[in-house]
């Protein structure tokens, strides 16, 4: 009797976007801080972004034609992160879904995730993105506590997030993650559960918690802040999540907390092995095929890093 081959994993898709406003000094991710003037709003230089939208599709050709397979495979997530994603335009978004899916095939009830980044997006920015398909938003928060924010270099406050969280429910976005950071320098742990409780009152239906930590090549690595204690950061965790599941959150990874059929579709693909395209600057994807003696194989790809040598290949037809 002949065995058959089990079936290949979801596959899902992540695009990078590697721009930001400023370099956040915990930051190890591939982001590059874009050159503004002061007090200019941060955005996207118009060329550029049509460039990059190019760029992706392009990159994305290149995958299909090294996996040709693959195009027959329905996509089931589609997560979008940097850097800070909400810096590019609705309009952007708008052609990038048109050229993919003029590649790709989607499942009807596909989750697409867009980073975002209080500091810069408006009401029209978030109705723009629910207009050009996603339905689904992961918000860095971090804090509510502007001296923590401060601290954090990040570019908004507390209260910004709450209006971008506001401003979000009324483009229609009512499945959303809100990232909280904990073990902060200084924090204490009523501090800590004062941010998570500011987050629960916001009503969001995802909940990613991770704790700070020192990363080489980050400017906290070269010069530490002072953080809490051992014994205070395992106080933070322990009440924290207490607090999280009382409030009927499931805890169903390391750090990411959901309510019940909410859990994060693309992460929860990571974590089972499943299959992902990777685009964009420093993107990574991972596929699964079976070679022609019907064995399974792993194969994995990166992109160029830098976002002006990522451009610069694929405008001139080089992977």
């Amino acid at each position: 009797m002949i065995e058959l081959a089990k079936p290949l994993p979801p596959l899902s898709l992540y695009v990078h976007l590697p721009w930001c406003v400023q370099k956040c000094p915990y930051c190890d991710f591939n982001s590059h801080a874009l050159d503004t003037s002061a007090g200019a709003k941060p955005r996207l230089d118009a060329l550029v972004e049509k460039q990059y939208v190019q760029a992706l599709l392009a990159d994305l050709d290149f995958d299909l034609k090294a996996f040709p397979d693959v195009a027959e495979r329905p996509i089931v997530s589609i997560f979008f992160g940097g850097g800070t994603p909400s810096l590019m335009s609705p309009q952007g978004y708008q052609a990038f879904f048109a050229g993919l899916k003029s590649r790709l095939q989607l499942v009807a009830d596909c989750e697409i995730t867009l980073e975002a980044n209080p500091g810069t997006v408006e009401q029209g920015k978030f109705s723009g993105y629910r207009e050009a398909g996603i339905n689904r938003l992961s918000m860095g928060v971090q804090s509510f506590a502007d001296q923590q924010l401060k601290a954090l270099g990040r570019i908004h406050s507390g209260q910004e997030a709450v209006t971008a969280v506001a401003a979000a429910r009324k483009a229609g976005f009512d499945n959303f993650n809100l990232d909280l950071m904990h073990g902060l320098p200084e924090q204490t742990q009523s501090l800590a559960l004062a941010d998570i409780q500011q987050a629960l009152d916001l009503q969001p239906t995802h909940l990613s918690w991770y704790q700070l930590t020192l990363e080489p090549n980050t400017e906290f690595f070269r010069r530490p802040p002072k953080l809490p204690e051992e014994d205070t950061l395992a106080a933070i965790q322990d009440a924290g999540s207490e607090l999280l599941q009382q409030a009927g959150f499931i805890h169903y990874e390391v750090s990411a907390f959901a309510l019940k059929g909410k859990q994060a579709r693309h992460n929860l693909n990571y974590w089972s092995f499943g299959d992902y395209l990777g685009i964009g600057a420093g993107a990574h994807g991972k596929l699964s095929r079976f070679n022609s003696a019907g064995e399974l194989v792993i194969e994995r790809r990166w992109k160029t890093r830098q976002p002006q040598a990522y451009l610069s290949r694929l405008i001139e037809g080089r992977n």
